[in-house]
């Protein structure tokens, strides 16, 4: 006898769970979203033009969610901002929000819509993940009511959350994570009074999950990591590229090889605000990534991951960031230092001047050493290397130590830190290391166009970042990029919720 259409479900998730556990790699999929935008206005929408806008956008999310099923994925990450999108004030965003429960209360919205009030979008992703047998998880905003006797409730008397979501291959909600590092333009949102470490259990893997900015933290993103002790990362993000460190594939691709986990990365795409760039990051480095700043289109990626990356017999050795450059003999420090910005961040810089070289550079703290050859040293192209110890960044500011190996967008030094895209130079090789205070640091390589080195680079368990070979591109930076979490200020905005 055949299952009827209500077992259905269950039946082919009890298959794919099967499936998974007698694997010990599982097909995950990201969506990079070409968001459809609301008409920005001050005051509040009428909750059915709100629901007809988020509905635009899950058309979209539904196709890439069947076409990531039909090629075997066992997991989709969709967008930070990927239902509604952004523009809003803290009034006009109210009819987007539902009130979204803990996961305990072991609910399926697809076939109870209304246990906990009006949750069309709720119920919508939910019949996605269970019409396809499918893990969801997507970006959505939650609204909790608060009284007076809350000394913290807003004069609204309501919190809203920026909030993603997991939905199970059966529909059920098993994830609920409120983003705790706002971004300084969120102001329509609230953070949760402590920060969430949010994991959940799959038949391929322990699973963690934040959203955007909270990478750069702390808190949730090394608790999940380190305390949590999870094999991937969940990733939605609305990602604006910054040249010269952080655009999206290379800090995300750096973050994963650091942590040493797995890091699905679902971007959103719009390219007037510079967002593009998501990917299947590993401890190896990208299984499959993509960026794409010419077109207006939205992009699927697969790839198949390790269950267990930890386990996994290529799985990098643990590193010693300040090994080497603590250990090898002093060297005179470069005399024709310069101070370059990056962003509002003052460098210490010196100028590559020679075809081969040995450079040491100082800040703080950190001294940052270099050793290099280039094929053909150019005369209209500039290279220097580059030393940052201090905090960074104006309203919420949190402590960097970097080393880089970097392009100058022009022979004029004043110039040195500002984005560049392109460049003509090649590398016989180049090894990077650094003093760096802190286990915690991410190492960078990319290449003309934005492109990710893949493979072309290891790290030493003494901590140099090194090339395997010639580049077989120009390089733009090669970069150790540290984060001292120990040394942040207290998050001014996390008092007043």
């Amino acid at each position: 006898m055949l299952p009827s259409q209500a077992l259905l479900p269950a039946v082919v998730f009890a298959l794919t769970a099967l499936q998974a556990l007698a694997s010990n790699t599982f097909i995950a999929a990201v969506y990079e979203h070409a968001v459809i935008l609301p008409d920005p206005t001050q005051e509040p929408v009428p909750p059915d033009n709100a629901l007809a806008l988020m509905n635009k956008n899950m058309d979209v999310l539904e196709g890439a969610i069947k076409e990531a099923a039909q090629k075997g994925a066992h997991i989709i990450v969709t967008p930070e901002d990927g239902i509604y999108g952004w523009r809003f004030t803290r009034e006009s965003i109210y009819p987007y929000l539902e009130d979204i429960p803990d996961p305990v209360v072991n609910w399926i919205p697809c076939t109870d819509p209304s246990r906990f009030g009006p949750a069309p979008v709720q119920e919508r992703l939910s019949c996605m993940a269970r019409n396809n047998s499918i893990y969801v998880v997507a970006n959505i905003g939650d609204k909790k009511p608060c009284s007076s006797s809350d000394p913290k409730c807003p004069g609204d008397g309501r919190y809203q959350y920026n909030t993603d979501v997991v939905f199970d291959p059966q529909g059920k909600l098993v994830a609920r994570y409120h983003k705790y590092n706002l971004f300084r333009s969120e102001t329509q949102f609230n953070y949760p009074k402590e920060p969430e470490a949010v994991t959940f259990e799959t038949p391929f893997g322990k699973f963690g999950i934040f959203t955007c900015f909270d990478i750069l933290f702390y808190e949730p993103a090394v608790v999940l990591v380190n305390k949590m002790q999870v094999d991937t990362v969940l990733f939605p993000t609305a990602w604006m590229n910054v040249l010269p460190f952080l655009t999206a594939v290379e800090f995300h691709s750096a973050w994963a090889m650091g942590m040493g986990v797995n890091l699905l990365s679902a971007n959103t795409h719009n390219t007037s605000m510079a967002m593009t760039g998501d990917g299947l990051f590993t401890p190896e480095g990208p299984a499959a990534y993509h960026y794409d700043s010419a077109t207006e289109e939205g992009r699927l990626l697969l790839a198949e991951l390790s269950t267990h990356p930890r386990l996994s017999p290529t799985y990098p050795p643990a590193i010693n960031w300040s090994l080497y450059a603590t250990s090898i003999e002093k060297l005179p420090r470069e005399n024709n230092t310069f101070l370059g910005a990056v962003r509002k961040d003052m460098f210490t810089f010196s100028e590559l001047r020679r075809k081969a070289g040995n450079y040491t550079v100082c800040q703080g703290d950190l001294c940052c050493h270099l050793v290099y050859q280039v094929s053909n040293k150019r005369k209209d192209e500039v290279y220097v290397l580059g030393a940052f110890d201090g905090l960074h960044g104006s309203l919420i500011k949190y402590h960097w130590q970097i080393c880089t190996l970097l392009k100058c967008p022009s022979t004029n030094l004043s110039t040195c830190g500002e984005p560049v895209e392109t460049a003509q130079t090649k590398f016989e090789m180049f090894s990077l290391s650094g003093t760096f205070g802190t286990s915690y640091v991410f190492p960078e390589v990319l290449y003309s166009g934005v492109q990710l080195a893949s493979g072309e680079f290891e790290v030493l368990r003494d901590g140099r970042l090194k090339s395997k070979h010639a580049t077989s591109k120009p390089l733009i930076t090669a970069t150790l990029f540290g984060r001292l979490y120990e040394k942040d200020l207290p998050h001014p905005l996390r008092t007043s919720l």
